[in-house]
């Protein structure tokens, strides 16, 4: 038992020591690596919203991985540019239920899309149904799933479960042809 206390006690006194050798180089190297950001990426994890409705129907759903950041596409037959997207409960369109119990993550992104999943005319079939898993993410370093929750009265909800609360932008890109894009890149960590 004795020998077991002065054993830690050594321990203790051992990493104060190498810690104090480290002194203001130590503290300085942490402050600089802290403040500068990670692939230069600076887009935070506050809400954003932005554009109009649309009635341009949602045709695809795909992931990519970068080195920086992992990417959901979300592209439409037409031109969209309205979304809001923010961490927090994603609940499904025209019902209200949850979908956090059903998307992997250790946070949850809520998507909104200002347009449908089905064209003007409901005659369209909705790519997706509510509930369903839309992408395989294996392999990826910071999305976990996404998670298809409904389309209701012109929206289109999704939930993106992603490893933490990380910093992500949305931008919304033309093409395919007359398609357009509401990309959501989400970075792999916070700063170097």
């Amino acid at each position: 038992m004795r020998i077991r206390s002065a054993l830690t006690a050594l321990a203790v006194v051992l990493a104060g020591l190498v810690a104090g050798a480290g002194g203001s180089s130590a503290t300085a190297s942490t402050t600089t690596a802290t403040t500068s950001p990670y692939c230069g990426i600076t887009w935070g994890s506050a809400e954003k919203t932005a554009g109009t409705l649309s009635d341009a129907p949602l045709v695809d759903v795909r992931t990519g991985r970068h080195d920086c950041y992992d990417r959901v596409v979300f592209e439409f037959a037409g031109p969209v540019d309205g979304y809001s997207v923010g961490y927090g409960e994603t609940w499904t369109e025209g019902e209200g239920l949850a979908l956090s119990p059903y998307t992997a993550g250790g946070a949850l992104l809520r998507v909104s899309l200002r347009a449908p999943a089905y064209d003007a005319a409901h005659s369209g079939t909705i790519p997706y149904a509510v509930g369903e898993h839309t992408a395989n993410l294996l392999r990826y370093p910071t999305l976990r799933d996404v998670v298809f929750g409904g389309s209701f009265e012109g929206y289109s909800t999704f939930a993106v479960g992603v490893r933490a609360r990380l910093p992500f932008r949305v931008l919304v890109l033309a093409g395919p042809g007359t398609h357009s894009r509401v990309v959501l890149d989400v970075a792999h960590q916070w700063q170097e």
